[in-house]
C-alpha cells in the first residue's frame, strides 16, 4: 500500500510539474503578446489611428496574465506539497 501511495504521490508530482511548465511558457508568451500589442498601438498612435479598441485589448490581457499568474502559483504550492508526499522522511 505505501509503495503503491507513493507511485500515486510520484504520478501527480509529475503531471503537476508539467503543468507548471506549460504555465511558465503560456504566461511568457501573454507577455510577449502584450509587447507586441503595445508596439501596434504605438505604432498607430503615431499614424494617426484611433487605438482605444487595440488598448482595450492590452488590458484585458493583462487581466488574464494575472489570473495566469495566480494559477501558476497553485500549480508551484501544489508541486511543494507533493514534493513532501514524495521525498523520503
Amino acid at each position: 500500500m505505501v509503495d503503491t501511495d507513493h507511485a500515486n504521490w510520484a504520478r501527480q508530482l509529475h503531471f503537476e510539474q508539467q503543468l507548471l511548465v506549460k504555465a511558465e511558457v503560456d504566461i511568457e508568451d501573454g507577455w510577449r503578446r502584450i509587447r507586441d500589442q503595445q508596439d501596434l498601438i504605438d505604432w498607430l498612435q503615431r499614424a494617426g489611428h484611433d487605438t482605444m479598441q487595440a488598448e482595450r485589448l492590452v488590458n484585458l490581457l493583462k487581466r488574464t496574465l494575472v489570473e495566469w499568474e495566480r494559477h501558476r502559483s497553485l500549480i508551484e504550492q501544489r508541486v511543494a506539497y507533493l514534493e513532501e508526499q514524495v521525498t523520503p522522511h
